[in-house]
């Protein structure tokens, strides 16, 4: 039942609608509107209005959501434990939650955290002066977090949240990626920021490589590092792998033996023989020459694997990388025709260049020479990257006077590919025990890393870019706030989905955000005062708030 209440305020005394209930058997305060002076409640018992000065709206529901589940991480106080500094001002956790929040909802640079803080209703539960939020303040903190801090706050977070969250641990994903920079000179001090072979355009700038370990369970990270972007994925898990042994061993909690799920771009010799000597199983899978009598496997000796369907398997054993494992051979006739229409389509642009420079070089006034015509047509097919490469014949006739372009497409090449590899993928692994289903489950949830990937380069959330930064120690600052957001909104994602409402990261954050504050400014014969409420939910929004116990805007 609401009740009204009057709080004296510098000698004068207003009023406020209240209403309490009680929450897990305590009392909790749900409802509080300003009703204003004596007077103000009189004119709107007689119906008396008065015309406000302002509306502001500000986001309100997205924000409110991550800063409860940062609590219950207790984000600040993990990393304000590992990076003191004097007690004045906001603390290097308070800065670096800031960062994290502005990440998940609205990627900006730390140049506009200020706009982007007033654009919101942090204010009630993180007050923060305008002169806090300039991007010196902000770099200055940054400064406190070294490499060997940040390694510290992520293990500390991490066993927190394992516990916190109990999460399910029995099996994780390894996997690497890559994000460009705007770092144009490859002699600048940064060490991370190479040039290398980036998975997202532009191609010609300085590339920074990151390793992520996550969870199948919500794809919730446990440990990152960032690496030089020009350094293989396969010598980056090799140097990697005691470290994540090492790290992750303090995250176990009643698990024996985790199984640790990568992809073929993470093999090398050395790394097998570490996840023996480690606390981990493994599930990985084999690039097309290892061992390669596997595809030449019939198909007819493939059996049908009833909890994947359309799915067939051939089990056995071979010798990879020296020990002896457990070997399945996928078909998946989906796959095949998938990859088939990929590798015409390759084909396809492949031809349309080289025809592009027949064209050309028919209306040239002075036709190339002979090694000019060779070098645009060699980086054509190239371009076109294996198998293409070995089912185009082109052939530069004639010599510098009159040069031109001939070529052969070797369908009967393509149709062998199609044949021998199409649809096939080798696993592998140390569970002899394992059903087939079970070893292709498992190697499927390497879904679950390339999501969170995504994720971190999706355009409107939890966006890497942009990341304009120039050391090394502010990259890795950079690389940590982005794996927190992640985690927040994975985290945010996962009670919710527990909870019964199962949506999409952005999808999720589109239903919280559009839950706005509309504060009224009304003017008074002594002071301005506001009125604030919420604006229109629905059934779902109001079911969101009720779940992650998001609070009502109380008057400023």
């Amino acid at each position: 039942m609401a009740t009204i209440t009057k709080r004296k305020v510098h000698g004068h005394t207003y009023y406020y609608l209240v209403e309490s209930k009680r929450i897990d058997g305590k009392p909790r305060l749900v409802l509080q509107k300003y009703l204003g002076r004596a007077e103000d409640v009189v004119a709107q018992l007689e119906g008396q209005t008065t015309e406000p000065q302002s509306v502001v709206v500000v986001e309100y529901g997205g924000s409110h959501a991550l800063l409860q589940i940062a609590r219950r991480l207790r984000l600040v106080e993990h990393i304000d434990a590992e990076a003191p500094r004097r007690a004045q001002g906001l603390s290097v956790g308070t800065y670096i939650l800031l960062a994290v929040l502005n990440r998940v909802l609205a990627p900006y640079s730390k140049a506009e955290l200020a706009d982007w803080y007033h654009g919101t209703a942090l204010y009630h539960e993180l007050p923060v002066r305008d002169a806090d939020l300039t991007s010196q303040r902000f770099w200055d903190h940054m400064d406190y977090l070294s490499a060997e801090r940040i390694r510290a706050i992520e293990t500390a977070l991490t066993q927190h949240m394992v516990q916190e969250f109990r999460l399910d641990l029995s099996t994780v994903v390894y996997d690497a990626t890559n994000f460009y920079t705007w770092i144009e000179d490859t002699n600048t001090p940064s060490e991370l920021a190479q040039r290398g072979h980036p998975k997202q355009p532009p191609t010609d700038l300085g590339t920074i490589g990151l390793a992520l370990l996550v969870t199948t369970d919500f794809n919730i990270p446990l440990l990152h590092t960032v690496f030089p972007g020009n350094r293989d994925d396969s010598k980056q898990v090799q140097s990697l792998t005691e470290d994540l042994v090492a790290r992750y061993a303090g995250l176990r909690q009643g698990v024996e033996r985790a199984t640790l799920i990568y992809d073929k771009g993470n093999n090398s010799q050395a790394n097998p023989a570490a996840v023996d000597a480690s606390t981990f199983h493994f599930v990985g899978s084999l690039q097309a020459n290892s061992p390669p009598d596997l595809f030449d496997i019939p198909i007819q000796e493939f059996v049908p694997v009833p909890e994947h369907g359309g799915v067939t398997a051939y089990r056995t054993t071979r010798k990879v990388f020296g020990v002896e494992r457990t070997i399945v051979v996928t078909y998946n006739e989906a796959l095949y025709l998938g990859q088939c229409q990929g590798e015409l389509t390759r084909l396809r642009k492949a031809q349309q260049r080289l025809q592009a420079i027949q064209q050309s070089v028919q209306k040239a006034r002075r036709p190339p020479t002979v090694a000019a015509l060779t070098q645009r047509v060699t980086q054509a097919v190239a371009q076109a990257g294996p198998p293409i490469t070995q089912w185009i014949a082109p052939r530069v006739e004639g010599n510098d006077e009159h040069s031109r372009l001939t070529y052969t497409i070797d369908y009967e090449a393509f149709h062998r590919w199609g044949e021998r590899h199409g649809g096939k993928t080798i696993l592998f692994t140390d569970h002899d025990d394992w059903s087939t289903a079970d070893i292709i489950t498992a190697y499927r949830d390497a879904w679950h890393v390339e999501s969170t990937f995504r994720d971190l380069k999706h355009p409107l959330w939890i966006h890497w870019q942009p990341q304009f930064h120039w050391t090394d120690d502010k990259i890795r600052v950079h690389g940590l706030i982005c794996i927190l957001a992640v985690t927040l909104a994975h985290l945010l994602r996962r009670e919710c989905a527990r909870a019964g409402v199962d949506l999409s990261l952005p999808a999720l954050l589109e239903e919280l955000t559009t839950i706005q504050e509309v504060a009224w400014i009304f003017p008074s014969n002594h002071r301005t005062y506001s009125y604030v409420t919420l604006t229109n939910r629905s059934a779902r929004q109001q079911e969101l708030m009720k779940l992650l116990s998001i609070p009502m805007p109380a008057a400023p």
